[in-house]
């Protein structure tokens, strides 16, 4: 399973079984499966621990289909299957001029992943732009649409993640995206990086391109160095709790949300001291302290360890728990 998390970390499952189709799915499916069972995308957010005793599940079909929607004027839905790179699904959009998912351009990993996590970067979130999911009940094989209302969106979160979790495998997803494009520039570091370019209308490319020199400018590419991209969710907490630690730490990284605000792991961690530290053979990368590298044959146990010490000393000096983002197998 090395291969298959980006992480890099040396893993062993009991049965590997990759789908090119959803009728492949449900043939291996209707089956019964006997075992323990996990599904898996482009592995940019799994760490294992150990080897998994039972049978890993991968969609690896592709295929992106646009049409328009025949209720909103400027409006198409564009359908893509799970196994689609995200990466190169963001792009299509762009050159096929459907606009909306430009900011989420670079994100590792599938598009059956992104509704799981609820991706979301520079604004956006795969969830103002999903309209629908289509996926395969496991214990039936049988189909069934989620509406967007109904896939229970939250910040890293859905209903595959919590009520659901286990129970699905996504095959699909269509997504609701504009004719007519309309930049999402409110972080402060992409305005930055477009002002630098002298770039005051960006295009749809040149707004994908520089969130992509953005990102790659902080986070490791994975082909270079392992990591789970951002390791810890940004923790939430009530404006009570915001306004206290601002008092203690007038350089607080924070933003506001509706009942409370949402705090900066990354900025938490570095205050920690941990920003380019290591333990043992995995460390926290020297750009960006929300994630975790390999640096090389690094164990899962190790990564665990260097989480937890993370962890405890956020506690210790802010008081604030942080969740992992990662998922943990």
């Amino acid at each position: 399973m090395q291969i298959y998390n980006t992480f890099g970390l040396e893993a062993t499952a009991n049965q590997y079984v990759e789908f090119s189709s959803e009728k492949e799915l449900c043939h291996f499916l209707d089956q019964g499966i006997n075992q323990p069972y996990l599904v898996v995308g482009g592995g940019s957010n799994l760490v294992f621990t150990r080897h998994y005793p039972g049978v890993v599940m991968r969609m690896a079909n592709k295929g992106i289909s646009i049409q328009s929607h025949p209720q909103t004027p400027n409006t198409v839905l564009v359908t893509a299957t799970a196994g689609e790179v995200w990466d190169e699904f963001v792009r299509y959009c762009i050159l096929h001029q459907c606009y909306g998912a430009e900011n989420l351009v670079a994100i590792p990993g599938c598009v059956g992943a992104a509704p799981v996590q609820n991706v979301g970067a520079y604004g956006v979130e795969a969830k103002d732009i999903i309209h629908e999911v289509r996926a395969i009940h496991i214990a039936t094989a049988q189909p069934r649409i989620f509406k967007a209302q109904e896939c229970q969106f939250g910040y890293r979160s859905s209903i595959f993640k919590t009520q659901l979790s286990g129970q699905y495998i996504i095959t699909s997803v269509t997504f609701s995206l504009s004719t007519q494009f309309t930049p999402q520039v409110e972080y402060q570091a992409l305005r930055d990086a477009l002002t630098n370019q002298g770039i005051s209308h960006p295009t749809p490319t040149q707004l994908a391109d520089t969130i992509t020199q953005v990102r790659w400018s902080k986070l490791p590419r994975p082909e270079e160095m392992g990591s789970a991209g951002s390791f810890f969710k940004n923790p939430e907490v009530s404006t009570a709790e915001y306004e206290a630690l601002k008092e203690r730490y007038p350089d607080l990284v924070a933003f506001p949300l509706p009942n409370g605000y949402k705090l900066s792991a990354g900025w938490l961690i570095q205050q920690a001291g941990w920003k380019g530290r290591s333990l043992g053979r995995c460390g926290v990368y020297a750009k960006q302290a929300l994630v975790l590298v390999n640096h090389g044959q690094c164990t899962g146990s190790e990564v665990l360890a260097l989480a937890d010490a993370i962890t405890s000393d956020v506690k210790k000096l802010f008081g604030v728990s942080l969740q992992k983002e990662a998922i943990i197998i």
